[in-house]
């Protein structure tokens, strides 16, 4: 028993980074060794399942909680987050049209994807986005729905606010560090996790994802990477004053890393609470704003959707006219907010991008197909591009409220003259 503390420590006492670069290199050393010991892929579908199925809990814990034991009312900064969030999704997606006719791409078709759930149009997908809103909140924890989630959680933390006793409140923030405690935990076997998922993709698709598909790839990574280095710290610096890369640089350390390899915004929540915290953040304020923008804040999601639509306009042949890409953007925009709430996550509502180009469903959904191909790299990024600005959004609303005010910002973002 003892050996079993000492090597429990150990694993502990070692680095999160470090033991997920180990579970990579074992899983890819399996798969190329014994490609038939499917019991390893097995610990990559109880990692995926396990965040699947606590992170749900999490967000409508968390806030509700978060609403229920607030002092004040939000202020100004909330609407300056949401107002980041929205636009830089917006700038996303507007950013890739440029990148897409910058450098066009084609692609093989592969088989058709399944799906029970394909928004066809915008009217579509706002109809999907007011009827997850009103969905039932138990409903909406068991499927996913994060929409729902979000607005259940706050009608009943604002509830609770208004009728519950300290000890009800203490009970909500109680339940609260307990389904955080939970993620922590299984974060922390996230190599073992990692091994099963590296495992079940070198030996289902080798190294297909970086030749067939390879420069569409590397698009969709570029012009996130562009959007994480470039756009967002040129938003921060408009809002600050200051050199943004500190905080963004700390935010991609911190929370976009983590958010690679769990490839789960939601789950990454508690991840990027402690980050606030560290940061010197207002708790009222960090509590309801990351949740939030595990939610509508999908930058990685609007990029994914419109280079995809553009690479299926691109193999048929289909000119796309200046104003097509601008309502493309928009369109692709407004989907990604609602991505979480629709079963396959960003790379579903490429048929409803598709869709203004007169691209048929038959097609639409093979560019699905080539999406989970390459999602073992494009799906981590996106999540890490997201997750980051999280943060990194909700700390640039934070500051920007201590400089209106006067106050000095933290001592690691250096002013400019």
């Amino acid at each position: 028993m003892q050996i079993l503390r000492n090597i429990a420590k150990k694993y502990n006492d070692t680095s999160l980074i470090l033991r997920i670069l180990i579970g990579l290199i074992v899983g890819t050393l399996l798969a190329l060794a014994a490609p038939g010991a499917l019991w390893v892929a097995e610990f990559g579908n109880l990692f995926v399942g396990a965040l699947k199925g606590i992170a749900p809990v999490l967000v409508f814990v968390i806030v509700a909680s978060a609403l229920a034991q607030s002092g004040a009312k939000l202020d100004r900064r909330f609407g300056t987050v949401i107002w980041l969030y929205l636009l830089t999704t917006f700038i996303a997606a507007t950013l890739s049209v440029c990148t897409s006719l910058l450098f066009p791409q084609t692609v093989v078709l592969v088989e058709a994807a399944q799906s029970d759930v394909i928004p066809q149009g915008l009217g579509e997908v706002l109809n999907t986005l007011l009827s997850n809103f009103v969905a039932n909140p138990v409903g909406a924890i068991m499927s996913g729905n994060y929409i729902g989630i979000l607005f259940w959680a706050c009608m009943f933390g604002l509830a609770m606010k208004g009728i519950g006793s300290d000890t009800t409140r203490k009970f909500l923030s109680d339940t609260a560090d307990a389904v955080s405690q939970i993620v922590r935990w299984i974060i922390n076997l996230a190599p073992f996790g990692i091994m099963g998922l590296v495992y079940s993709n070198v030996v289902g698709n080798g190294l297909a994802i970086f030749t067939q598909y390879g420069k569409l790839l590397a698009l969709l990574v570029g012009t996130m990477l562009i959007m994480s280095l470039v756009i967002n710290p040129l938003i921060i610096f408009a809002y600050l004053r200051c050199n943004p890369y500190p905080l963004v640089l700390r935010c991609l350390k911190e929370s976009g890393l983590t958010a690679f390899f769990t490839r789960s915004s939601a789950a990454n929540i508690p991840v990027n609470m402690a980050l606030c915290e560290k940061l010197g953040m207002d708790k009222d304020m960090y509590s309801v704003s990351i949740p939030l923008g595990a939610t509508i804040n999908m930058d990685g999601a609007a990029v994914t959707i419109t280079i995809m639509a553009l690479a299926a306009a691109n193999t048929l042949g289909i000119e796309v006219s200046f104003s097509a890409a601008i309502v493309l953007a928009f369109m692709s925009a407004l989907g990604a907010c609602g991505a979480s709430g629709v079963a396959g996550g960003s790379l579903l509502l490429i048929p409803m991008a598709c869709s203004l180009f007169g691209i048929s469903n038959d097609i639409a959904m093979q560019m699905v197909g080539v999406g989970f191909i390459i999602g073992v790299v494009q799906d981590s990024v996106e999540t890490a591009l997201n997750s980051a600005g999280d943060v990194e959004f909700a700390a640039t609303a934070e500051f920007y409220q201590w400089r209106k005010e006067g106050r000095p910002l933290p001592d690691f973002l250096k002013k400019t003259k």
